[in-house]
């Protein structure tokens, strides 16, 4: 506690944008401060690499907080024991937090997590749970150990999933509600309402971090599994397939496949003056994709432009 203010002593930890609701939050509270941003050291990205801070970065300078950017957390040990935090909050943090930091605040060290743990643990937890048709995800927050996301729960929030829902759509949901479930899980958690319960370790499952070849379509699978594929994959790494040595983005599909199985899988065809893909059992409506170096189209569109595309076989 800073005695001088009143106020709760927080060490911040993430990196990606998910975290910035919980961020603001935060600073907006009268009984919170953030005395150190901890997050991602600056990267080169996009086709002219400039160096970009991360979103936390950005917003702790707005907010006059001091920032550390090390390669390694551990790094940082003596610093972050010096300023005797009281909490420490992580949010979608690359690294894991060795046991050495998580014993330093008083209080301990909370996460947020995007799903309902133990369900999901791990990386691309967003997308796993549009992949496997789940009606529900949602936010946990548990007070962390040395595993990876294996600590006690505080509080959970269910989330409904939308069949419209893209894994992008999902996370700035879950980002945005994160926030005030957040700030009330703290005040709860501080003032001694709330007992950490143990994960059950025999339910767990893990969702491992996505590369862009994960986004590459096999259309020997039903097509009700690949309309939860591509919106799974967008906005990153995004649905894609082969055609003629090029690759095609699968922007957005009609939400309910069609009963046709006349054709192999990857095969292109006309439905309705628009377009369909054979896929392993029943057909995709395509409704936009793009083709590498070009602009997203309309399928109608697109097939203005390509006209030999109908009859391919896609892969």
């Amino acid at each position: 506690m800073n005695k001088a203010t009143n106020k709760t002593k927080i060490i911040f930890i993430g990196t990606a944008e998910f975290g910035l609701p919980s961020f603001r939050a935060i600073t907006l509270n009268p009984s919170l401060e953030i005395i150190l941003a901890v997050t991602g050291p600056d990267k080169p990205a996009g086709r002219n690499h400039a160096v970009i801070s991360s979103p936390i970065k950005i917003i702790a300078e707005k907010n006059n907080i001091t920032i550390l950017q090390p390669e390694h957390i551990i790094d940082i040990k003596e610093k972050i024991a010096l300023l005797k935090p009281d909490l420490i909050i992580t949010i979608a943090y690359a690294q894991l937090i060795p046991e050495a930091i998580l014993n330093i605040p008083k209080y301990g060290c909370l996460n947020l997590h995007a799903s309902l743990l133990p369900k999901y643990r791990g990386s691309a937890i967003i997308q796993a749970a549009i992949l496997n048709g789940d009606e529900q995800t949602g936010i946990t927050i548990m007070k962390m150990d040395k595993g990876l996301d294996t600590g006690p729960l505080l509080a959970q929030l269910a989330v409904k999933i939308s069949s419209e829902d893209t894994a992008g759509a999902l996370y700035d949901r879950l980002s945005e509600i994160s926030a005030d479930f957040l700030i009330d899980t703290i005040r709860q958690y501080l003032a001694g309402k709330i007992i950490p319960v143990p994960q059950d370790a025999s339910q767990a499952s893990y969702a491992k971090e996505l590369t862009k070849s994960d986004g590459l379509i096999d259309w020997t699978k039903p097509a009700e599994n690949l309309v939860r594929f591509i919106r799974a994959m967008s906005p990153w790494p995004m649905a894609w397939t082969w055609w003629r040595g090029k690759k095609i983005k699968i922007i957005a599909t009609q939400l309910e496949p069609i009963e046709i199985n006349s054709y192999k899988p990857g095969k292109t065809f006309k439905y309705n003056n628009g377009l369909a893909v054979q896929s392993g059992r029943n057909a995709l409506i395509i409704k936009k994709l793009q083709l590498e170096g070009k602009t997203e189209l309309k399928s109608e569109e697109f097939l203005r432009g390509q006209k030999d595309f109908i009859g391919s076989l896609l892969g």
